[in-house]
């Protein structure tokens, strides 16, 4: 008996993209240019509900460009900037039962 040789191509592991990550690839793939505001933003998007943590939990994007307070932006930094703390506290409230903070303490 013998091992099977490993595969022989050069993938990257798969990895699994939230919050910021997963937006901004979309917008790299929208049809659209800042400045710009929400409502281009969010028609220019192909698929608006975003992930917000490795579980797959997801938001609107109109609902959290609204939770922003800003309806305009002038760079896509800028936008980015604004939907951290939105992605941010989403994650943080979702995971704040007693099964989100045991996996909280857990390495993997």
């Amino acid at each position: 008996m013998a091992a099977r040789p490993p595969p022989d191509t050069d993938d990257e592991p798969d990895s699994i993209e939230f919050g910021i990550a997963t937006l901004d690839a979309r917008l790299d793939r929208a049809d659209f240019s800042f400045p710009a505001d929400s409502e281009t933003i969010v028609g220019a998007v192909a698929n608006t509900d975003v992930p917000y943590d490795a579980a797959g939990s997801t938001i609107p994007l109109a609902e959290a460009i609204d939770r922003t307070g800003t309806d305009h932006f002038e760079s896509e930094r800028q936008l980015l900037n604004e939907l951290y703390p939105v992605f941010e506290a989403e994650r943080q409230s979702r995971s704040s039962g007693v099964f989100g903070q045991l996996r909280s303490l857990l390495p993997f």
